[in-house]
């Protein structure tokens, strides 16, 4: 038997975080706990790991804060679990370093394969989701654009929206135009629904 690896699940449901650990403890060669990413995460002295398993949508959106608290914790020893319906919380794991992707459709024994290779350094990428995570990165919108969808997904009217980004409300109601015509949206609220669904904000 190799060495043990250290493994952390993080999710926010217990049912899928317990049923993740369950997976990984059929391999005798992973040492696995699991925690959620809101009941006070440990410390990394208390919950030392050589790999962390984590949902991606923990990873942005609402999440950003516990985002940066796993990747500051675990760096690029994480395997996320993401779908190709969703490129733009690829792109997000891509670009923050996380070593591995697995997809959530992918047979179980992928996601064992993919700990055990992050936890040699390697890259583990699920072929399934490479022509999303392409598309995760040619997301159409500049950040200005998304922030003005951002901000309008909240609730804010343009008003609000122009105060808060220290623009006039014509330059917002443009950007606005710009950000439902280039995600080919009827309206703003399409084009809000069509950046999260895409996992863009």
């Amino acid at each position: 038997m190799g060495e043990m690896v250290r493994t952390v699940v993080v999710h926010d449901e217990e049912l899928l975080r317990s049923a993740l650990a369950q997976l990984l403890r059929s391999d005798d060669t992973l040492e696995v706990s699991a925690h959620s990413p809101d009941t006070g995460t440990p410390d990394a002295e208390e919950l030392p790991a050589d790999v962390c398993v984590v949902d991606g949508e923990c990873l942005q959106g609402q999440d950003e804060v516990r985002g940066e608290r796993l990747r500051g914790r675990y760096g690029d020893r994480l395997v996320v679990l993401a779908t190709a319906k969703r490129p733009g919380v690829l792109r997000r794991a891509f670009e923050g370093g996380a070593l591995g992707l697995v997809d959530k459709n992918a047979p179980t024994h992928r996601l064992i394969t993919a700990v055990h290779t992050v936890a040699k350094g390697e890259r583990f990428l699920d072929e399934t989701l490479t022509v999303a995570l392409l598309k995760g990165a040619e997301m159409p919108l500049t950040t200005r654009e998304l922030g003005v969808l951002s901000l309008a997904s909240q609730g804010a009217p343009i008003a609000e929206i122009a105060a808060r980004l220290h623009l006039s409300r014509g330059t917002v109601r443009n950007y606005m135009a710009t950000a439902i015509r280039k995600v080919g949206a009827r309206n703003r609220v399409d084009a809000i629904r069509i950046v999260q669904s895409a996992g863009w904000t």
